[in-house]
């Protein structure tokens, strides 16, 4: 049995995916920056000091994992601000170079450092955001997650085309509106409500369904 690896996994949805999916026996792999209290009490193996942005600390991660099969590859951390039209200055640009680096650049750069590890079988799942959706955008503003979220839907398309070849699948997930610090505790769902959902549909991927953007709910949402 191979490992399953989330990041941004000390709080969150991504606490919850490492709880849940150690719950029921898999061996999971932790990564964050920093840890938590609540994740050294989930169950997992926790690699902290990570930064998804940085190759460098990626191929340390790789490192780590040698010998491993990484049968599920969750990638969870995210960052989120809001920018309005009329206000986009240049600590604006900053926040949305930043959301574009995290939410997109990272699980590029999460799955290419790990794709050595990854095998036929395998299954890459990249927490997008229906937000990310252009024929969904039916409120305008939050320029830069809007945008990081449309650049890393572009991503998880492309891996999975680069990546059926080797059988392995990928899909791109919402997770709905959760309650977390990220969002500052609005939302509609429980987080460990959206790691079941999450968990759900990453059970039914398959190369036939790679390539799909999915609500944790089971909906088929567009572009």
């Amino acid at each position: 049995m191979g490992v399953c690896v989330v990041t941004g996994a000390n709080r969150g949805i991504g606490l919850e995916l490492a709880r849940q999916l150690a719950s029921r026996g898999e061996r999971v792999i932790a990564v964050c920056r920093h840890t938590s209290p609540e994740l050294e009490s989930a169950g997992a193996v926790i690699v902290d000091g990570i930064d998804v942005t940085k190759p460098d600390d990626l191929q340390a991660l790789a490192g780590r994992l040698e010998g491993e099969t990484v049968s599920l590859l969750v990638n969870n951390a995210g960052v989120l601000s809001s920018q309005r039209l009329g206000a986009i200055d240049n600590d604006a640009i900053a926040a949305m170079e930043h959301q574009y680096r995290v939410n997109s650049l990272g699980p590029l750069l999460v799955t290419q450092a790990l794709r050595p590890l990854l095998a036929a079988g395998s299954k890459v799942g990249i927490v997008t955001s229906r937000m990310g959706s252009i024929a969904d955008n039916t409120s305008g503003g939050t320029y830069g997650y809007r945008m990081s979220k449309a650049a890393v839907n572009a991503a998880g398309m492309s891996l999975a085309r680069d990546l059926e070849d080797e059988g392995i699948a990928v899909i791109l997930l919402h997770p709905g509106y959760v309650r977390t610090d990220m969002t500052g505790g609005s939302g509609q769902t429980e987080p460990a409500d959206a790691a079941a959902g999450l968990i759900a549909r990453l059970d039914e991927l398959d190369l036939a369904s790679s390539g799909s953007f999915r609500h944790a709910n089971g909906e088929h949402l567009p572009w």
